[in-house]
């Protein structure tokens, strides 16, 4: 894919793929890990991106843990080492983190990546992007939902991340300079659960009075 959408504007290419494991304190527990102490951060390749309703799809005979997250879109770069925050957000999504759960394990049991169960063809599903001046100034909370075949599944609520959009950004910074065109997704709340191909979904983001749902398909 490579390319996202932006509601009112143009498509835009996309540069690095960042990823947040473990940032909200009942999905680690749910999974049995350890509270972090700082940023757990993970990268997929661009061609893991398709939007929610097409596009490739690798392992389609598995069963994957769908991992809901708020995505963002850096429309600013930063320098190296320099503080970060929703000033260099450009607009904002709702994503799906596929993961091959038990490949996952595996990986964790030999002390290795966790690339083969992350990043792989359509394994970082994206809504279209909400412009952020739609979501209001400053930005306050942000809500997002995930229904599975008509069933609630994950529901977030960025006031309770462990590690706020500001805190996540400056992280990345201090690792390599943030470039317009990353995106980062923030992390998922508890209630991963399984999603086969061919299952229809439901995903929302809400702020204030703003309010949107989109439709999909594994």
């Amino acid at each position: 894919m490579g390319r996202i959408e932006i509601i009112g504007g143009t498509p835009r290419s996309v540069s690095t793929l960042y990823c947040v494991g473990r940032n909200y304190t009942a999905h680690a527990q749910e999974l049995g890990n350890d509270v972090p102490d700082q940023p757990v951060i993970f990268l997929k390749a661009r061609s893991a991106l398709r939007p929610l309703s097409s596009g490739p799809l690798a392992f389609p005979s598995e069963t994957f843990h769908h991992e809901l997250e708020l995505v963002l879109l850096i429309d600013r770069g930063a320098a190296l080492g320099s503080q970060v925050g929703w000033d260099e957000v450009g607009a904002v999504a709702v994503g799906i983190d596929l993961t091959r759960r038990q490949v996952q394990h595996r990986c964790k049991e030999r002390r290795l990546p966790w690339t083969p169960a992350k990043s792989f063809a359509g394994s970082a599903l994206v809504s279209p992007f909400v412009p952020r001046a739609r979501l209001g100034s400053p930005v306050g909370a942000l809500r997002f939902t995930l229904t599975v075949l008509g069933e609630l599944r994950q529901q977030g609520d960025t006031t309770q991340m462990i590690f706020d959009v500001p805190t996540l950004l400056t992280y990345l910074a201090s690792l390599a300079p943030l470039e317009a065109g990353d995106l980062v997704y923030t992390g998922t709340p508890e209630g991963v659960g399984p999603i086969t191909a061919g299952d229809a979904f439901q995903v929302s983001l809400e702020s204030g009075s703003y309010r949107t749902n989109y439709d999909g398909r594994l």
